[in-house]
């Protein structure tokens, strides 16, 4: 496994409402999915990368679980560093809550702490040079996910946050490369409708630069932030994913 200048934050904060009564007790991102807590697949994505430096971002009630599962990053191999995010507002929130932890202008990859991939993403992350790279899977209700258009070159034509009319049936997984101008680009964002940072607003300014590139995802990929989500994710792992796991 080598080691990338690059940095990871993963986004673990919000109150998973869709899961109570389950999330009444812990946090979505701390459930089990099959022998594992939820936040130990996004880690595995990016440590088995070669990311030492790891931000997690969590919500103030839930801290001490966190600290106590998950420590220093030491028995990982890696490094770990906490910020509390008060409330959710926005995914784009996470490069403003992290400027310290990335004020020395490396690259980072951010990954929701409730994704799941089967795809080993090495590669796709070690080749990230600069702009902005995102990761696409064709999916059946592409209206419940920010969708990407793209043409037959694979240049990304529009981006819509849960559009009625869906352009295309690619939906944006919850895993994102920025170079180091994800902050400044993210500070200058106005808040949505939904009084929002969208992450689909800080990939327009890289479209806007045509410095964003789209990977398909060919594997499974779970967004696990629903009951039947939760259920599909820990038949993935018991059946494939815990083969694989290096944490």
């Amino acid at each position: 496994m080598v080691t990338l200048r690059m940095k990871g934050i993963i986004l673990s904060g919000g109150s998973g409402t869709r899961l109570r009564p389950l999330t009444r007790v812990t946090s979505k991102q701390l459930l089990p999915i099959y022998n594992r807590p939820m936040i130990y697949y996004p880690l595995n994505t990016l440590i088995k990368a070669g990311i030492k430096e790891i931000l997690i971002i969590i919500a103030p009630e839930k801290a001490g679980e966190y600290l106590n599962l998950l420590g220093s990053g030491k028995e990982f191999g890696v490094k770990f560093t906490y910020e509390i995010q008060d409330k959710p507002k926005g995914l784009s929130e996470a490069f403003i809550i992290g400027e310290k932890f990335l004020d020395d202008g490396d690259d980072v990859v951010m990954i929701l702490g409730d994704n799941i991939f089967e795809e080993d993403l090495s590669k796709q992350i070690a080749s990230f040079t600069k702009g902005a790279r995102i990761f696409a899977k064709e999916v059946h209700d592409p209206e419940r996910f920010g969708v990407v258009e793209f043409d037959k070159t694979g240049k990304v034509i529009s981006i819509e946050e849960k559009p009625k009319k869906p352009k295309s049936n690619f939906a944006i997984t919850g895993m994102y490369i920025f170079d180091s101008r994800a902050v400044s680009f993210a500070k200058k964002l106005k808040p949505s409708k939904r009084n929002e940072l969208e992450i689909t607003d800080l990939i327009k300014c890289y479209i806007k630069s045509k410095e964003l590139d789209v990977s398909i995802i060919k594997k499974e990929w779970i967004d696990a932030g629903t009951f039947d989500s939760l259920a599909r994710a820990n038949r993935l792992a018991q059946e494939k994913l815990h083969k694989n796991l290096i944490i």
